[in-house]
């Protein structure tokens, strides 16, 4: 890599991968710590805050399905717990060779609670990767702001 004003310039190539972002190259590095067990399939994730910090995470399985928890899940919680709350993109890498890591729907949603506009970067084992946003993920989504809504009448009728 090629130091611009003292940092790296983007994108850059690194040991054959290409990563989009500082965020893209910790997501990869964040994968190697990934705890999974039963389904081995490793995923990092890097979250760039608002303020230019990154936080990483990676997926826990646990031998009851549905108490692990997800790469992104981790990031996000992890940022929280340190005070932030606003972003500007997260990057998800995997092992896939053929096709793009795709967050699942809790990760989705989790994502959402903490706005609609920030980027996501879905990424192959090659390092390509596709940029959408959070809102392009879960279209017509719920969020905080919902909850605000005026609401009508809720009292069931009566039979």
């Amino acid at each position: 890599p090629k130091p611009v004003h003292g940092m790296l310039k983007w994108p850059y190539r690194l040991h054959g991968h290409l990563f989009i972002s500082p965020s893209s190259a910790r997501s990869a590095e964040a994968k190697a710590f990934a705890y999974c067990p039963y389904s081995r399939f490793r995923v990092g994730a890097a979250l760039l805050t608002k303020d230019g910090a990154i936080f990483t995470g990676c997926n826990v399985e646990n031998a009851c399905n549905n108490l692990g928890i997800c790469a992104e899940r981790t990031a996000i919680a992890k940022v929280v717990s340190a005070g932030h709350r606003e972003f500007k993109a997260i990057a998800i890498a995997s092992d896939l060779r053929e096709q793009f890591i795709s967050p699942c729907g809790g990760c989705r949603q989790f994502m959402r609670e903490f706005g609609s506009s920030w980027n996501v970067y879905l990424s192959k084992l090659d390092g390509s990767h596709v940029e959408m946003t959070v809102r392009e993920l879960l279209p017509r989504s719920f969020g905080p702001d919902d909850l605000g809504m005026e609401k009508g009448n809720s009292t069931p009728s009566k039979l």
